[in-house]
């Protein structure tokens, strides 16, 4: 393995990249986003993403994070999951990542640590949150909208009437632009807004109400319609 670690202020984006290397995206502290194509994930410390190598992404802090980068070469490494990967950091996990980023570590040492932190990768069964982006301007308007108010109710009809689109004509961009109907992608882009709300604590059905479900229970469902888990489970220690 090879190691890194930065902390970043919030706010801070890396642009986009790719390594030649696999990379385990992980934050000790605070919260991080990372986004490959037109999927998304949100990492506090309890959860880690597997990046294979030669994946353009992006990475940045949602508030004041300790970033730790964790490489390892394809040709030797006991994972190679070809597509980005969730990971349970459980406690052991933890604080094998801390002592692997730290200073000082033995060689031999370090080997016999790393080989037990690949044996602690725990890949959960989560679906990424995917909404692309349009590339119609009406349609790229209705995305900046519901981008700035998640909640907001209209529907196509009536965004239509303000972007100068018949509500058909808007249905059929989406599908053919985001490869989904509109209220899929509406959805997705409302579960993409939650994530960060949830990671910082807020309450769930404050989280639900923001976002545009009238309850925390229509939210939760929603949620695990859309990416396998529970809010709960997502997020779990």
């Amino acid at each position: 393995m090879l190691l890194g670690e930065v902390d970043l202020p919030a706010g801070t984006w890396f642009p986009w990249h790719e390594h030649p290397v696999h990379q385990l995206v992980w934050a000790a502290s605070g919260v991080i986003a990372v986004k490959a194509g037109d999927a998304g994930w949100v990492l506090p410390p309890t959860r880690a993403l597997w990046m294979p190598a030669g994946v353009q992404h992006r990475t940045g802090a949602l508030g004041k994070a300790a970033l730790r980068g964790i490489y390892a070469h394809p040709d030797r490494s006991p994972v190679s999951w070809p597509e980005p990967r969730l990971v349970a950091v459980r406690p052991l996990l933890h604080e094998l990542l801390e002592y692997l980023t730290g200073d000082g570590v033995a060689r031999e040492a370090r080997l016999r640590a790393e080989a037990v932190a690949f044996d602690l990768l725990e890949p959960l069964d989560v679906v990424p949150i995917v909404a692309p982006s349009p590339a119609d301007p009406r349609a790229r308007d209705v995305e900046a909208a519901v981008l700035a108010n998640p909640a907001d109710p209209r529907g196509l009809a009536e965004f239509g009437r303000d972007v100068g689109a018949a509500e058909r004509t808007l249905a059929r961009i989406f599908v053919r632009e985001c490869r989904m109907p509109f209220g899929t992608w509406r959805t997705q882009v409302r579960l993409r807004a939650a994530l960060p709300l949830l990671a910082q604590g807020i309450p769930l059905t404050t989280v639900a109400h923001r976002v545009g479900y009238s309850s925390a229970s229509a939210f939760v469902a929603a949620f695990r319609r859309a990416v396998g888990v529970t809010p709960r489970a997502y997020f779990a220690g």
